[in-house]
């Protein structure tokens, strides 16, 4: 806490490793942070015991966790280590050259290393200490530099290639000499042969068995979208030099999210515009009239988008909800418009006597404008404005919000420039031939034969129409005291994440069991794509994951292709949860995105957490067990 601006800092503590996650005062720049960081940790590195090495952590959080793959060998020719092996030297440190990938994390397979075990008998009988068993081998696994020696008008350069390359090469290191003089080599003390690193994770897909993977992690602030792109690029220029039979499957991307939420933009624009197409020919009886509010609303959207540009606003699901929110409302200027163009070119027909020439109707349009353009644009601005207080929240939901409410202000006072600029010239272009009177619309007289006496009864009854409201407003206010509230909705991602939490020290093996077994029912649900589990952590400091703690990503298909197109995802969620039933199992049903903010923010994984403290770990541990 030393630390200037830190806000909080958290500490997790597991077998061979230890994390601390400081969190600062909003705003605080990240690279200012990281080196404040780094001073502190030069400070404290000489208190820490041998062998232990401080690192700083990627430049990125657990948010950035966009994309994620899985080795796979379906053939058989490739074991776990070979498909460890792949990634950590094959495609690990190309992926971390894309532009805008702060991190490559491995997670499952085994990682290969030099394992020696010695003999004790032998280190006895040759009275060799253990210690010099490991100076030796430390001595020996390293290059050295020398002098140059000059022969034949030429310089050489001398120096000693000493790293280790082979079990070979591990045999025949000097450990000391016996009572004749004769080396002892490491072989006559100890057994040497490859082995797997001890594990803290284990990857599996679709309950099929163990797997090897990758998690590609974001740096801070960059477009999610586009290194996502860069990475698939990279990905498939890698793909021709693995062996034969092995395949890289996606198993998480979050470009999919994006291109859906897009996608949803896209439909919302060709909704709106049919929707005021349809109004605009029902109840003024002019379908090109329509293309004036047809032509103006994409426009509108554009324009948005270029101060997102200018301000740098990636086009994320929030960025993109506040225009589709602001949609519905942009539509409305150039409807009143079109409407009180229509009104005025009508009473001039109607003075004249003929149809208007151009000049005339020029003009009609031009006062109809005058007319409504003013109160139109101010009321498009009180709109605007509306959303202002938004701005105004701190921490983690201002962060979260303010994209909304920047574009969907953008996209207003977009609409009210509009309205008294462009679309007064595109009605003087469209709107144009007969227009009907709207005594002839057949629509407007029923509704002018509902509301006429509606609104006639409501005045002279006004204090009854009061009473009413009142008593309307009494009835709601207890139901509507009731309603839940959250932080924010829950938003479909498209992909599950099921997070459950099994009993503190459970070992490796009845974990990959538990996962396997889980993965397995959960890819039984038709409506299931494919499924990646993990259990304990990936290799990076965003992930600091208990073997405890089993996290399964769910691909689901594409709702039409569920036997029930009609189920929800929180039904399925609740199927799944009938059909998963360990003794010592507890489920958690969340998405991945959301998950991660929470865990960033608060450092639990779910919505509702309980801090024990006390001055006894013994009885902590038992009260949080």
């Amino acid at each position: 806490l030393a630390v200037p601006n830190a806000k909080v800092v958290r500490g997790y503590s597991f077998f061979g490793y230890s994390f601390v996650y400081i969190i600062f005062d909003d705003g605080t720049d990240m690279y200012w942070a990281r080196s404040r960081v780094l001073e502190y940790l030069n400070y404290v590195s000489g208190r820490l015991p041998d062998g232990l090495t401080p690192s700083l952590g990627p430049d990125a959080t657990g948010v950035g966790w966009v994309f994620e793959y899985a080795l796979v060998d379906r053939t058989g020719n490739t074991d776990l280590a070979e498909l460890r092996s792949i990634q950590d030297w094959y495609l690990r440190y190309p992926l971390q050259t894309v532009e805008g990938v702060s991190e490559v994390a491995s997670i499952g397979g085994y990682v290969k290393q030099y394992q020696i075990e010695v003999d004790p008998n032998a280190l006895l009988a040759y009275n060799i200490p253990l210690s010099k068993i490991k100076h030796a081998i430390q001595r020996s696994n390293n290059d050295v530099g020398g002098k140059l020696v000059e022969m034949a008008e030429t310089e050489y350069m001398v120096r000693g290639l000493g790293y280790i390359q082979s079990i070979d090469d591990l045999k025949v290191i000097p450990v000391g000499v016996d009572e004749n003089g004769t080396p002892i080599r490491l072989q006559d003390v100890a057994n040497i042969h490859l082995g797997p690193e001890l594990r803290r994770g284990v990857a599996e897909l679709n309950g099929e068995g163990e797997v090897a993977g990758g998690v590609v992690i974001m740096r801070y602030g960059e477009n999610a979208m586009a290194v996502i792109e860069r990475v698939r690029a990279k990905l498939e220029e890698l793909k021709p030099g693995l062996p034969d039979g092995v395949e890289i499957v996606p198993v998480y991307d979050r470009g999919d999210l994006i291109t859906r939420a897009v996608e949803n933009l896209e439909e919302k624009l060709i909704e709106e515009i049919i929707v005021v197409s349809i109004i605009c020919i029902l109840f003024l009886m002019h379908a090109r009239s329509a293309l004036v509010a047809i032509v103006s609303l994409p426009i509108g959207i554009l324009l948005a988008f270029t101060f997102m540009k200018w301000q740098g606003i990636n086009a994320n699901i929030m960025s993109l909800g506040g225009i589709a929110i602001a949609i519905g409302a942009m539509v409305d200027g150039a409807i009143v418009m079109i409407e009180n163009a229509h009104k005025h070119l009508e009473k001039m027909v109607k003075e004249k006597g003929r149809e208007l020439n151009s000049p005339e109707r020029w003009q009609a349009i031009s006062d109809a404008s005058r007319e409504v353009g003013p109160a139109l644009f101010f009321s498009l601005l009180i709109i605007t404005v509306s959303f202002l207080p938004v701005f105004t929240l701190q921490a983690q939901e201002g962060r979260l919000f303010a994209p909304l409410a920047f574009t969907k202000t953008y996209a207003m006072a977009a609409a009210a420039i509009l309205a008294i600029t462009l679309v007064p010239v595109l009605m003087g272009y469209f709107i144009r031939g007969k227009i009907p009177a709207e005594s002839k619309n057949p629509v407007n007289r029923f509704l002018h034969f509902i509301h006429i006496p509606t609104l006639n009864v409501a005045i002279r009854w006004r204090w009854v129409t009061l009473l009413l409201a009142l008593i309307l407003l009494a009835v709601t206010w207890h139901p509507v005291s009731k309603l839940g509230s959250e932080f924010m909705p829950p938003l479909n991602e498209g992909d599950i994440l099921y997070m459950p939490t099994t009993y503190p020290g459970i070992s490796i093996t009845k974990a990959k069991e538990l996962l396997q077994q889980t993965d397995k029912i959960i890819k039984s649900f038709p409506e299931v794509h494919h499924v990646f589990g993990k259990v304990g952590r990936a290799e990076t400091a965003t992930d600091p994951a208990p073997l405890a703690m089993l996290e399964t990503t769910i691909r689901l298909k594409p709702k039409e292709e569920w036997p029930d197109p009609d189920k929800t995802v929180k039904e399925l969620m609740d199927e799944m949860d009938a059909a998963i039933n360990f003794p010592g199992l507890s489920n958690a049903w969340t998405m991945p995105i959301k998950t991660r903010i929470d865990m960033l923010s608060t450092g639990i994984k779910t919505p509702i957490g309980i801090k024990v403290s006390g001055p006894d770990l013994n009885v902590l541990e038992e009260v949080g067990s």
